[in-house]
C-alpha cells in the first residue's frame, strides 16, 4: 500500500494492549515505520484494571505471533503454555517485556490519548487528493501528530453499555450511579468490603456477569448477610450455562456449570425477562424495575451489560459501519451474534476491515463494534494481514487463517432456548467437532477472559458476549 507522499511518515496504532502490541511487533518485523498511542500510563493499561481476573484459555493462545518471536530473540521465556494467566499476568509476564523490547519501547508513547483522526488539511467532504493526504491525529494535550496510516486497537473497555434494556440509561440510572459498579469488580479482594454482608443484584448473561456470580456467592459462603441476585433480559441462562462438558475450552464450561448449580440450589436468585426501565435509589438501596413491572431492591448493582465502540474521534473520516453493528459493513454478518458464537466467526483481514477511507482499520474489539464474539486470536490475525498489506504483500495479507473452538452453544436468543446439551449452533453436543478448522494461526483464544484467581473458577467477557 505504498504511497510515495506519505511513506516516511509512521503508522499510528491506537492502543498497546495485546491487538495494539500484536500490530507494533508485525511492523517492526517487516521494517515498517511506526508509533504506538497508549492513552493509560503502561502496556496493557486496561487489562490492568482486571488483573484479579483469569483468562479461560491457556498462555499457548494469548501470546501473538510475532510477539512471540521478538521476545524469544531477546532472551525472553514463555511462561508454562497450559497455565491459564491472570489479567496481572498477562500484563507482568508478556505485555510489559513485549513492551520494552528495543525493536518496540522507543515507538511507544504512554498517556497519549487521541481525541481525533482527520485527514491533514482537508474535512471529510473533500475527495481530491485525500488517499494522497497524511492523516492528522490529535491528543488530549492538544499534540498533533502526522502519519501514513492508523491502526485504532483502542478497545471498548472505556464505553460500557448502559443497565437500560432500549440502549439507553434506564430512567434514574444516572441519579443512582453511586449504587452502580461496572463489570468485574474485585470481590474478593480490594473490593470485598463493597459487598461483605450486602445484597448485590448482577445484571447481565454474558461470562462476565458470570464471574461475578461466582465470586459473590464464594463471598456468601465466608460473610454472613451476603445475598446475591442475577437480572437477564431472555428467558433462559442458557446463554450463560454454555456448552458445559461440551465446550472445546474445558474452563469455559466449567464455569456455565458452576453458574448453573448455584441457581439451581438457590444460592442465586435468578430474575429472567428482566428487561431494566428504571432505577431508584432509596436511602442505602437501590431498587430495579423492569418492564414487566418485576422489582429487584439491592444494596448494590453490578452492570455487566457489555461494551460498544467509540466512533467519535473519527468522526472526519469516511468509514462505512454497518448500522447495526457498528462493525465495517463487510465484516458485520460475518459477526453478527443472532447467527454466529466466537467458534463460528470465519477467518477475516485487511479487506473485510477496510473503510472508504484508505489506510485506516479498526482492529480487535473494537472491529467487532457491538457484536461480543470477538477472541483475541482473530485481532492477532487482524493485525497480520494488515501489516503485510502496508508491505505490499497481497498475498500473505489475503491468506486469512483461524482455528477458533466451539463454544458448545449459540449466541442467537433464538437458538439458547434449543441449545441446552448442544454444540454451536445446533449440533448436537456429541458429534460437535472441537474447533472450525480453516487453517492455523499462532494463536487461538482469547480476549480477556475473566475470574477472579480466589474463586478457583474461570470466566470470560470476550466471548461470547455480555
Amino acid at each position: 500500500m505504498s504511497n510515495r507522499t506519505t511513506d516516511s511518515l509512521p503508522v499510528v496504532v491506537i492502543g498497546a494492549g495485546p491487538v495494539g502490541l500484536a500490530a507494533a511487533a508485525e511492523l517492526a518485523e517487516r521494517g515498517i515505520g511506526f508509533l504506538v498511542l497508549e492513552s493509560g500510563p503502561t502496556a496493557g493499561a486496561a487489562i490492568s484494571q482486571w488483573g484479579h481476573v483469569r483468562v479461560f484459555s491457556p498462555w499457548r493462545y494469548n501470546l501473538a505471533a510475532a510477539g512471540r518471536r521478538l521476545l524469544e530473540a531477546d532472551g525472553w521465556s514463555a511462561p508454562d503454555l497450559d497455565h491459564l494467566p491472570t489479567g496481572a499476568e498477562l500484563v507482568t509476564d508478556y505485555l510489559a517485556p513485549l513492551a520494552k523490547l528495543s525493536a518496540l519501547s522507543p515507538s511507544i508513547r504512554y498517556d497519549a490519548r487521541v481525541t481525533a483522526i482527520a485527514r491533514d488539511g482537508i474535512d471529510r467532504i473533500r475527495t481530491a487528493g485525500r488517499e494522497n493526504t497524511p492523516f492528522l491525529i490529535r491528543l488530549a494535550d492538544g499534540t498533533e501528530i502526522t502519519a501514513q496510516a492508523v491502526i485504532d486497537a483502542s478497545g471498548t473497555w472505556p464505553t460500557p453499555n448502559v443497565l437500560g434494556a432500549s440502549g439507553l440509561p434506564a430512567h434514574g440510572e444516572t441519579d443512582a450511579a453511586a449504587h452502580i459498579d461496572g463489570a468485574m469488580p474485585d470481590v474478593l479482594g480490594s473490593d470485598r468490603d463493597r459487598y461483605a454482608g450486602k445484597h448485590t443484584l448482577v445484571v447481565g448473561a454474558g461470562y462476565s456477569a458470570a464471574n461475578t456470580l461466582l465470586s459473590l456467592a464464594q463471598l456468601a459462603d465466608e460473610e454472613p448477610g451476603t445475598r446475591v441476585s442475577w437480572a437477564i433480559r431472555t428467558g433462559t441462562p442458557a446463554r450463560t450455562y454454555g456448552g458445559e462438558d461440551a465446550d472445546a475450552l474445558a474452563a469455559r464450561g466449567a464455569l456455565g456449570s458452576h453458574v448453573h448449580a448455584l441457581v439451581d440450589t438457590g444460592r442465586i436468585t435468578l430474575h429472567t425477562g428482566f428487561s431494566t426501565t428504571r432505577i431508584a435509589a432509596n436511602g442505602g438501596t437501590v431498587t430495579v424495575t423492569a418492564s414487566s413491572g418485576a422489582t429487584v431492591t439491592a444494596d448494590r448493582v453490578v452492570s455487566a451489560t457489555g461494551y460498544r465502540p467509540d466512533h467519535t474521534i473519527t468522526t472526519e473520516l469516511r468509514l462505512d459501519l454497518d448500522p447495526i453493528m457498528e462493525a465495517t459493513r463487510s465484516l458485520a454478518p460475518l459477526i453478527d451474534p443472532n447467527e454466529h458464537s466466537c467458534g463460528t466467526v470465519p477467518p477475516h483481514g485487511v479487506d473485510e476491515l477496510s473503510h472508504p477511507e484508505p489506510g485506516y482499520w479498526a482492529v480487535g474489539a473494537k472491529s467487532y463494534g457491538r457484536a461480543p464474539t470477538f477472541l483475541m486470536a482473530t485481532g492477532f490475525e487482524q493485525v497480520r494481514s494488515i501489516a503485510a498489506a502496508l508491505a505490499g504483500d497481497w498475498e500473505a495479507a489475503r491468506d486469512v487463517q483461524l482455528d477458533l473452538p466451539e463454544t458448545g452453544v449459540c449466541s442467537t436468543d433464538s437458538a439458547l432456548g434449543d441449545a441446552a446439551g448442544g454444540s454451536c449452533c445446533g449440533t448436537p453436543a456429541a458429534t460437535a467437532p472441537q474447533g472450525l478448522s480453516t487453517g492455523v494461526v499462532g494463536g487461538l483464544l482469547s480476549l480477556p477472559i475473566l475470574n477472579n484467581p480466589h474463586a478457583g473458577v474461570v470466566a470470560d467477557s470476550g466471548c461470547c458476549g455480555s
